[in-house]
């Protein structure tokens, strides 16, 4: 039994025991942090790029970019140096790093797809106050509240976990420093602090839940009241994307921590773990850039600007 004061490292969940398959599971991971880096590098440029973009929808989605890009960084590469490098082990001050910032990054991420969720309600509910509800300065301040919130919960949830005594060993069942899992090492039950923490993170995430739902609920009346197919088609179209990305960053966060203890078992949460955690900060940029006509168009116009460049070069 050791103490949280002689740890000096944490062993971490590995994706597989055969060396053929720790390779495998490396050049895996390269493959889809090159695509993350790739397609979120390539909407942060061109929202930056195109003026056409420099609106309050581009504005957010540039930040969510940058939230998807945090969280790939975070985790994937020491998992993908413990596959090549064949151990488990990560420092205890690494661990305590990983875990503020999966936390920091995945706190901003929902409540900027909350604030991007506001933005089509006003756009569609209230078109007429558009330009004075989301000016520059209210987005800015929208977005620096934020990226506030996810730094104070990461550093609350990492300050008070790390000061919990950890006497159950060093070995976590995941392939990244969680919070449930290195609570599992406590000497005691959570404390009235770290309980009273995941209260009001829960509940804010609740809120913030019912908020989605309640604006969709009224944008959804008022599109279905538009007259025009063509006009209904267009409001969607300017929805789609951001609810597909809701759904799939809600969906595998509730399934992950909500499934019944039943069906838990460590390739399952090993797996769940995967595709919370990788998968949507992969997906979201590509799902924005297939379902958003503006994102489209400027996508369009650099690649061709490039061609031509290209072309030029040559001759």
């Amino acid at each position: 039994m050791s103490n949280s004061s002689s740890l000096t490292q944490f062993l971490l969940l590995a994706f597989a025991d055969r060396r053929e398959l720790q390779l495998l599971h490396f050049w895996l991971f390269l493959a889809i942090s090159l695509a993350a880096l790739l397609a979120n590098s390539f909407i942060l440029s061109t929202v930056a790029c195109d003026h056409h973009l420099h609106t309050p929808m581009g504005f957010f989605l540039l930040n969510l970019s940058l939230t998807d890009l945090g969280c790939i960084c975070t985790t994937v590469p020491k998992a993908m140096h413990n596959s090549l490098q064949n151990t488990t082990t990560i420092s205890y001050h690494g661990c305590a790093a990983q875990l503020f910032f999966f936390v920091f990054f995945l706190g901003a991420e929902f409540s900027l797809l909350t604030i991007m969720c506001y933005d089509r309600y006003v756009a569609i509910c209230k078109p007429l106050h558009y330009g004075t509800l989301l000016g520059s300065r209210a987005c800015a301040h929208m977005a620096a509240a934020a990226w506030a919130s996810g730094f104070l919960n990461a550093l609350l949830h990492t300050a008070n976990t790390f000061s919990l005594p950890l006497c159950q060993g060093n070995a976590l069942g995941q392939f990244f420093c969680e919070l449930p899992h290195i609570l599992k090492l406590s000497c005691s039950h959570p404390s009235i602090r770290e309980i009273w923490l995941i209260v009001v993170s829960c509940s804010l995430v609740f809120c913030c839940f019912v908020f989605i739902v309640f604006s969709y609920m009224q944008i959804f009346r008022v599109v279905l009241r538009i007259p025009s197919e063509q006009g209904q088609h267009k409001a969607f179209s300017t929805c789609l994307p951001h609810l597909a990305v809701v759904s799939l960053f809600i969906s595998t966060g509730f399934f992950t921590y909500l499934k019944p203890p039943s069906i838990s078992f460590p390739s399952l949460d090993l797996a769940l773990s995967v595709l919370y955690s990788v998968v949507p900060p992969t997906l979201n940029p590509l799902i924005y850039s297939l379902r958003n006509q503006e994102i489209k168009d400027a996508l369009r116009k650099i690649t061709s600007h490039l061609s031509s460049l290209t072309s030029l070069q040559l001759q």
